[in-house]
């Protein structure tokens, strides 16, 4: 009996422990969210802090935008199959993981 009931608790432990674990991956290094936040700054100069264009401006705010939408444009760009100015230079810069993270924030970002 004694032994079923330690049997358990060692497993809730264990479980416990291996669900802090997945946690702590899961949350953002400080490292991380530095890189993160210095990608989406490379987009400030045309499509302002966070995304969000100066009311008025001709260019898009990217802040609350539909992720995927933001990947399949940018990879327009890349692949030069959508029209651009500049975007499709800046574009090729970035990696398709870059792509990916840069438009995860800014899809994250409120209007």
């Amino acid at each position: 009996m004694k032994t079923n009931k330690l049997a358990r608790a060692m497993s809730l432990a264990a479980c416990l422990w291996m669900s802090a674990g997945l946690i702590q991956a899961q949350a953002p290094t400080t490292q991380q969210m530095l890189y993160v936040k210095s990608l989406a700054a490379t987009c400030a100069n045309c499509h302002g802090t966070d995304g969000k264009a100066v009311e008025g401006s001709q260019v898009v705010s990217l802040a609350g935008l539909d992720k995927n939408y933001l990947v399949t444009q940018m990879q327009a760009f890349k692949a030069g199959t959508r029209p651009a100015t500049v975007m499709h230079q800046i574009s090729k810069g970035y990696s398709d993981a870059q792509i990916d993270t840069v438009a995860t924030y800014f899809a994250a970002q409120k209007k």
